[in-house]
């Protein structure tokens, strides 16, 4: 088993991370650049910052405050939010992240994550899918786009495998059902996803407890967990995370 990954996430709004629930009722959770930088010194992993109004707003991600983030942290970094072209991923990756994340831009222009993957190579591109349950066909999920706000028809499944064939050489999966909730992970939409593509995926939404941890990358196969509200309100520190994978036999970088 190749080593996981502890990603924090930053959702940031008006230059303050907040932190809701299934993408609703958004409370105030700090400062990004601090928040950034104890991630950093405490032993994450990578860090994912999203300005989560970027898209709804039509304008551009928060440049200054990436710049401002990025000199404070030393682990990857991946931003997110609002890019619609190839020009925005070169402004964010000389503003210091490592990799890009897009959605609804994507959806919108399939052939982005091409013209990105080709010009700075797939390592950098990130498709992330707002996944929700449909209401039309149980046990499957479709993707929502501007924030979560705008459900689709798209089959999540089925994106995510054209996403690979496009050039995505990772996926950043939330489920917007367990979102905040931190009754744990998805893990079939997790597992559904995982077992139908090559690269590397993120589970996101729902993290509540250690185990929960455990159970994303056991039973949904993820490559790396994200979380935000155990972390951002102190329930567990970035070590007790790693401590408890490796004492149940997951590897993970100490």
């Amino acid at each position: 088993m190749l080593t996981k990954r502890i990603i924090p996430c930053l959702d940031v709004k008006d230059n303050r991370v907040v932190k809701g629930v299934n993408f609703l009722n958004l409370r105030d959770a700090g400062d990004p650049v601090e928040l950034g930088k104890r991630y950093s010194d405490t032993g994450a992993d990578e860090l994912v910052f999203l300005d989560i109004t970027a898209t709804i707003r039509s304008r551009k991600t928060i440049v200054d405050l990436v710049e401002k983030v990025a000199e404070n942290v030393f682990i990857p970094f991946t931003v997110g939010g609002g890019i619609q072209t190839v020009e925005h991923f070169d402004t964010l990756l000389r503003s210091g992240a490592e990799k890009v994340s897009v959605n609804t831009a994507a959806v919108n222009n399939p052939s982005l994550l091409s013209q990105a993957a080709e010009r700075f190579g797939n390592q950098c591109v990130v498709l992330a899918i707002d996944a929700r349950r449909s209401t039309k066909n149980p046990g499957r999920w479709q993707v929502c786009v501007k924030a979560g706000t705008e459900p689709t028809d798209i089959d999540v499944v089925q994106w995510a495998i054209e996403a690979e064939k496009l050039g995505a050489g990772e996926i950043l999966l939330t489920s917007m059902d367990a979102d905040g909730t931190q009754a744990g992970y998805d893990n079939q939409l997790n597992k559904a996803v995982t077992e139908a593509v090559n690269i590397p995926v993120i589970a996101s939404g729902g993290a509540g407890n250690l185990d929960h941890l455990y159970d994303a990358i056991v039973d949904g196969g993820a490559d790396a967990v994200l979380m935000a509200s155990i972390t951002h309100f102190g329930n567990y520190t970035i070590n007790e995370m790693k401590e408890h994978l490796k004492k149940r036999g997951i590897p993970v970088n100490l």
